[in-house]
């Protein structure tokens, strides 16, 4: 049984698409053991708490310094064990050492297809802003592994999703979540758990 642990800092709607693949069997083997988010007004609690799922909040603001911080946050996550960490939609930079000690154990979801619209200050609607912006005819999402940099680790899975004419940022964001985010997150998660992806020189292998 693959343990996760699910950090978030919004609304949760990549947490509800894994607890929903959990429900539905198109995530096999797979257990949510908790929910950190660092927001305590993050509704994704409020999912984790309707689940019955450990849900906590632990916040850089509660601190004196980040590294009173970073050792509360390794803290708790190292408590529950898991055996794969999700980043969806988490705002707050993890600390190296959690890194290096989950490495290839850890996964983000990105809204673009990276190498675009990735990177440092591109996150949430940003990233559909600059897409627009730019008049790219395609969008999309990404999930990879964390690594050291922002959205450069190795990638797991990408889907593209096209942009509409009169296309806002939130209508196109709400586009990407439907038909990208919520199916390759969970996607990638079942083929973590059933042990049909290898890391090799820094690209991904799906069996």
């Amino acid at each position: 049984m693959l343990k996760v642990v699910v950090l978030v800092s919004g609304g949760g709607t990549n947490l509800q698409a894994i607890i929903d693949g959990v429900k539905n069997g198109s995530i096999r083997n797979t257990q949510i053991v908790g929910v950190i988010s660092n927001n305590k007004n993050a509704f994704a609690l409020e999912r984790a708490a309707r689940e019955q799922i450990p849900a906590s909040c632990i916040s850089p603001k509660d601190f004196s310094s980040r590294d009173e911080f970073n050792q509360e946050f390794m803290d708790a996550v190292d408590g529950m064990q898991p055996d794969l960490i999700v980043l969806a939609g988490f705002l707050v930079v993890i600390p190296e050492e959690m890194i290096q000690k989950y490495r290839n154990r850890m996964i983000n979801i990105h809204p673009s297809l990276i190498p675009a619209f990735c990177g440092k200050g591109f996150y949430g609607l940003k990233v559909h802003e600059a897409a627009l912006e730019r008049g790219v005819k395609v969008a999309g999402a990404t999930v990879h592994f964390v690594d050291e940099g922002t959205d450069t680790g190795p990638i797991i899975l990408q889907k593209a999703v096209a942009v509409e004419a009169g296309d806002t940022p939130e209508v196109l964001q709400r586009r990407v979540m439907e038909q990208a985010e919520w199916k390759i997150l969970p996607q990638a998660i079942d083929a973590i758990a059933g042990e049909r992806i290898s890391v090799v020189e820094g690209k991904v292998i799906i069996k």
